[in-house]
């Protein structure tokens, strides 16, 4: 195994390993949500609003499933990390194995149930009719592509587990790159519409999981198994279900919110749900730092409990929620002075059915930047402090995180949206950041004790 291919996050400055594991982490962030925003931008320059507005309105869905998968997969890697940093590498190995066996069936399980349900799926949300197909073509493709989002999140959970956040990244922007490359053949040349979009996404997602096979494979030998890890054994698949599915269902029970809120939009029509798409993807690239920061502190945090570290988790927590306020500061900025311009990508103004609800559609787009941006703050700290307790072992505490999000959101698209339209839109996330909050700063100082005691034992 290459010494430089492992970072060893429980020793040195806390601040300097996290924004050292952090930045590639970042850096294949906003490759992955570049690659997500050129099917966007694609779809919106040649297909037009209704076909924009399809695959905006599989947003909340997509959330719901494929949020499933990457938080399975993260809570998956958590315990190679605590083994890593215990150095109980024959354990390591024996959840590597039981890992493989358990993401098999829930990816077969969930590609089965998402494919036969799709059509059911988009009538339950009251997608409107005019963007059913389109919607439909789209994340029918995504739902196929489940084993290979298992396959690459898996594989690149395991690398950063063992410390090394640089190499998924890579592999990342070479499929990125091809993704882009696929969007313009399939759609542009090939006329195949929004199926398209979907199939180059799983094809790009496909080749960097393969990658991070061969990279295991040459460069990893802790992650190498024998036919003795791979036996099924009920303890480690009783504990890698503790810790990845609530933090699965964290995700989708976030999802869930989400799904309600877009209910709610795609009652409002076309033109809200082509505003809060366009919105949505500036936004998600504007948040990747945050979604950089909770993935570090994870491992950060799950390697420091493994080596019983405790002193070192609040420093830790501390300099990750300063890098998450200035950084949250910085986006608010970024959102007034340039969020109408950054939405005008997704938008095509030459298309004569676009061009008339244009500058509404930017508009809109915009004041759903700016009310988003106005609440990064709460944002940074529902990601950072509950990554951490996960990190710490503790994900079934931060599933309940996800349980007041569903609330806030459900509240909002239920009793505020028909009452005040798209501006009560704006605040769904708001809200459900605030009140999630609430509940996970406690939560972290209660855990914390929790760990403490256990190894003080």
């Amino acid at each position: 195994m290459a010494k430089s291919a492992v970072r060893d996050l429980t020793q040195g400055n806390p601040m300097k390993l996290i924004l050292g594991f952090m930045l590639p982490q970042l850096f294949g962030l906003l490759f992955q949500q570049f690659y997500n925003m050129v099917d966007t931008i694609i779809v919106g320059q040649f297909r037009g609003i209704t076909d924009l507005a399809g695959v905006g309105s599989t947003g909340s869905v997509n959330f719901l499933v494929m949020g499933f998968v990457i938080g399975v997969c993260a809570g998956f890697a958590i315990p190679v990390a605590q083994k890593f940093g215990s150095k109980d590498f024959d354990e390591l190995k024996k959840y590597v194995g039981n890992t493989i066996w358990i993401s098999v069936v829930f990816a077969a399980v969930l590609t089965t149930v998402t494919c036969l349900l799709c059509t059911d799926i988009l009538q339950w949300m009251n997608t409107p009719e005019n963007v059913f197909k389109p919607a439909r073509d789209y994340i029918f493709v995504i739902f196929l592509g489940i084993p290979v989002t298992f396959l690459y999140n898996i594989l690149s959970g395991f690398i950063r587990s063992l410390g090394d956040s640089r190499t998924p990244v890579i592999f990342l922007v070479i499929s990125s790159l091809l993704n882009v490359a696929l969007d313009i053949f399939m759609i542009v040349f090939l006329q195949m519409g929004v199926s398209g979009a979907g199939w180059a996404t799983v094809i790009s997602q496909l080749f960097s999981g393969i990658l991070c096979l061969i990279f295991i494979i040459k460069r990893f030998d802790l992650l190498h198994i024998s036919k003795d890890d791979l036996k099924f054994r009920p303890y480690y698949i009783g504990r890698l279900c503790s810790i990845g599915l609530p933090m699965g269902l964290q995700y989708s029970i976030t999802a869930i919110g989400t799904i309600l809120l877009q209910t709610a939009v795609n009652e409002l029509g076309s033109i809200s749900i082509a505003a809060v798409t366009a919105g949505n993807k500036v936004g998600q690239f504007m948040c990747c730092p945050f979604d950089a920061m909770g993935s570090t502190i994870a491992t950060y945090g799950g390697q420091n409990v493994g080596a019983g570290k405790l002193d070192r988790l609040k420093r830790g927590l501390f300099d990750c929620i300063v890098l998450g306020i200035i950084w949250s500061v910085a986006a608010l900025v970024i959102a007034y002075f340039l969020g109408g311009n950054l939405a005008s990508m997704f938008i095509n103004t030459n298309d004569p059915e676009t061009a008339a609800n244009a500058e509404e559609i930017l508009q809109l787009a915009h004041r759903f930047l700016i009310c988003n941006a106005l609440f990064y703050i709460p944002l940074a700290f529902v990601n950072i402090v509950r990554f951490m307790i996960q990190g710490m072992g503790s994900s079934q505490i931060a599933l309940y995180a996800g349980v007041f999000e569903l609330a806030a959101r459900g509240v909002v698209a239920i009793c505020f949206v028909p009452i005040f339209g798209y501006n009560a839109v704006c605040f769904a996330n708001p809200a459900a950041w605030v009140l999630a909050d609430l509940f996970l700063i406690p939560a972290f100082f209660a855990c914390f004790k929790a760990v403490k005691r256990k190894i003080n034992q």
